[in-house]
């Protein structure tokens, strides 16, 4: 484990601790039960976000792509009788789609990552809304699907503690990452390319293939997230549905050690990352905070994030500085 791994741990216990004095039913089974199957909904699409911000991009679609693929998915299998697990591989392969076409825009068009995923906020955004007239997508009375719902949205008793499927979900999901990002050679391949892409080019690695893959794997574990989200709500308003998903993510894939300079940053800091933004979250309802100020939790995490790893990269720059001299 990193130490900023190791620091984010250290401060996850802590807060924990303080608000389970504040409020001691943080500690009770239902409540720990809930925050972490949050914590397995929010992991997934982080991790995605993770993987482009790694290669110096940014992709602010993830909200939007949730609501979008959320809505098709539901209305497949309860309007359209697709069975599920052809529901289930048709909303993945076009969340792949949309990775692939968001990854060649930046490379082959040349266009910002910042434009290419602003326009697809808005682009999946007003599909969704327009594909349901605006209306809320959901199961109607009597559709069951249990199977499906067991899968997604269940839970197993473990110990005496009812574990959430999506917690599984999410290690099985970060065991592969992990795997991917620290010990292949497609892992070293993305840091490089997000450290420096010129310096890549000329080592002889192909660029252009490696930010596209990192879109696409984004846009696939994005739609795995759109799927177990929409299991969990049952319904979904697409004007609201997944709204500022994306910070979340931002914010725990910065939290996790993420630099948006590109480069750095690991999976295990951005689960660390999402349990700490969930833990802040509990304690924010525990204590009856207006929910509104979630933004500003959030708003305020990611500068925290930012101005840290600003002041860490200074620090490193002029310690090798100092080495030279």
């Amino acid at each position: 484990m990193h130490k900023k791994d190791l620091s984010l741990l250290v401060l996850i216990l802590v807060v924990g601790t303080v608000v389970a004095l504040i409020n001691p039913r943080f500690l009770l089974v239902g409540n720990l039960s809930n925050t972490l199957n949050q914590v397995g909904l929010f992991g997934i699409f982080s991790i995605a976000e993770a993987f482009v911000i790694i290669i110096g991009g940014i992709e602010l679609s993830v909200g939007s792509v949730i609501a979008l693929l959320g809505v098709l998915f539901i209305d497949l299998i309860v309007n359209h009788d697709v069975n599920w697990v052809l529901a289930f591989a048709i909303i993945i392969a076009a969340g792949l789609v949309i990775g692939l076409v968001h990854g060649t825009l930046v490379t082959r068009m040349k266009i910002q990552p910042f434009v290419v995923t602003l326009c697809g906020l808005l682009i999946y955004r007003g599909a969704a809304r327009y594909y349901t007239e605006d209306s809320t997508a959901g199961f109607g009375f009597g559709a069951s699907f249990p199977t499906l719902e067991w899968l997604t949205a269940g839970r197993t008793n473990v110990l005496g503690f009812p574990l959430p499927h999506s917690v599984v979900a999410l290690v099985v999901v970060a065991a592969i990452a992990w795997v991917v990002l620290h010990r292949s050679v497609f892992g070293r391949y993305l840091y490089a390319v997000g450290k420096n892409e010129e310096a890549a080019r000329y080592s002889g690695i192909r660029a252009n293939r490696v930010m596209i893959s990192a879109y696409i794997i984004c846009g696939g574990l994005t739609a795995f997230s759109a799927i177990l989200i929409a299991m969990y709500t049952r319904s979904i308003s697409p004007a609201v549905h997944g709204s500022f998903y994306e910070l979340y993510a931002i914010a725990a894939a910065v939290l996790g050690g993420c630099s948006l300079r590109g480069g750095e940053g690991s999976i295990v800091g951005v689960v660390l990352g999402t349990v700490l933004l969930q833990v802040l979250q509990n304690l924010v309802n525990l204590l009856g905070i207006p929910s509104s100020l979630n933004f500003a939790v959030m708003g305020t995490v990611i500068l925290i994030g930012v101005l840290a790893d600003q002041y860490i990269s200074q620090r490193g720059r002029h310690g090798a500085a100092k080495g030279r001299v």
